[in-house]
């Protein structure tokens, strides 16, 4: 999986939506499936950036994208709802679903973390990835094949000290995905994890200020794990955690 080689055309005639679009391992993991061939819905909170990712996909010729601005902080039932009418409307189905959007919150010893930080981590990080699992759950039914894949984290696993709400909102990303996977059995959808491991990304260095960025894996190195649970090659992959970095 990890040296998985994508044909060219892996991801044709899909449609994938990938939230936290706009910067991170979002951002390459919509330029890579959109250059696979898949049209993208980019979800983000910040237009420009959805904006910058839409032109990049744009003008290197591959299928264009769409974006969706929303910030899962406040998004309500109905901004779900009307997505996925949406989607349908202008799709007809959905293939792919990466549940890529979190945020980190503040670290620290449980005995003393803020309960505003911890509600809005876990909001972003729990409530809005079921919801729009939720709603979107239908349309993904039109498909011939579609992957959901949410994205846990080594603190999701195995707790540590002074990750806080990241930690224990990760746990419970864990618990959704294998409910998710167990509830579609033998259908169209397959329900995955991917643990991307340490990452040059914003979220990383807010954790690990001192640590040294060279020496990290960026997020293109990552794409094989992340092509292949949406492509076709990962029909027979259900309810794994899978780690995108080699131990």
């Amino acid at each position: 999986m990890q040296t998985y080689n994508a044909a060219s055309n892996a991801l044709e005639n899909k449609v994938i939506l990938v939230t936290g679009a706009g910067d991170g391992i979002g951002r390459i993991a919509a330029i890579n499936y959109a250059k696979h061939g898949a049209t993208v819905i980019l979800l983000g909170k910040t237009t420009s950036k959805l904006e910058a990712v839409y032109d990049e996909i744009i003008n290197a010729g591959y299928p264009q994208p769409a974006i969706v601005p929303l910030d899962l902080k406040g998004a309500t039932k109905q901004h779900y709802r009307d997505l996925a009418s949406t989607i349908e409307q202008q799709f007809g189905k959905l293939d792919g679903l990466l549940n890529n959007a979190a945020i980190l919150g503040t670290m620290g010893p449980l005995e003393h973390f803020c309960v505003s930080t911890f509600e809005n981590v876990m909001k972003v990080n729990v409530t809005a990835q079921a919801m729009i699992t939720r709603f979107l759950f239908p349309v993904m039914r039109k498909a011939p094949s579609a992957s959901i894949i949410f994205t846990s984290s080594g603190v999701g696993r195995q707790g540590r000290e002074f990750w806080g709400a990241y930690a224990i909102s990760k746990f419970a990303t864990e618990g959704m995905m294998q409910t998710w996977a167990c509830e579609v059995g033998k259908t169209n959808i397959r329900v995955n994890c991917i643990n991307p491991g340490a990452t040059r990304t914003s979220m990383r260095e807010a954790a690990f200020p001192g640590e040294d960025r060279d020496k990290l894996k960026t997020a293109e190195d990552l794409m094989p794990t992340y092509l292949y649970l949406m492509s076709d090659d990962s029909l027979e992959v259900n309810g794994q955690s899978i780690d995108a970095q080699p131990k």
